[in-house]
Parts: C-alpha cells; sequence; structure tokens
C-alpha cells in the first residue's frame, strides 16, 4: 500500500464512525422528567416494589411474568407503547 491510499482509507474510515455516530445518536431517549409505575409488564422475579394487592412488599417477589398487580418503573410516556402496560402512578424524577 502507498501513503495515499493509507491516507484515503483512514479519511474513509473517520468519516464513517461520524455518520455512524450521528445515526445512533437520536435512537437514545433524553432523560426522564418523570417515571410511571407500569402494571402487567414486569417478568417473574423481576418487579421494581411490592404487589399493587398487596400479596408481597418487596421487589424481585413477582412469581409469573406479566402479572397485573406487579411493576416496574419506565420512563414517562413509555408504558402505553408496551402491549399489556398499564399506568398505574406516575413521579417526578430525581434531578
Amino acid at each position: 500500500m502507498n501513503s495515499k491510499t493509507v491516507a484515503t482509507t483512514a479519511i474513509s474510515s473517520i468519516l464513517a464512525l461520524g455518520v455512524l455516530t450521528l445515526s445512533t445518536a437520536h435512537a437514545v431517549p433524553e432523560l426522564p422528567t418523570a417515571w410511571e409505575k407500569c402494571a402487567g409488564i414486569a417478568k417473574a422475579g423481576k418487579n421494581d416494589c411490592g404487589a399493587l394487592n398487596g400479596s408481597h412488599h418487596c421487589a424481585g417477589q413477582a412469581k409469573t411474568d406479566n402479572d397485573a398487580n406487579e411493576w416496574v418503573y419506565v420512563p414517562k410516556g413509555t408504558c402505553e407503547k408496551i402491549t399489556g402496560g398499564v399506568v398505574k402512578a406516575v413521579k417526578p424524577a430525581k434531578k
């Protein structure tokens, strides 16, 4: 390889990386301003806190996937986009 080919390859790689970075920069949402308590979407053992019906009072105790009484916090506006998700409460995000 001559120096012109090496330089062209290096510049092409840098430009491609820049395009890739720009195309993925908008895929990540902004930091949430509020959180929703989203019920009906938690996997077994992956709930965030106590069950809505009071059957237990701790995180990680969901017995089945997608139980309507088990919930996880998601950024506000997300729960309604998830099949089976039901918003039960909203709280402001910490700053």
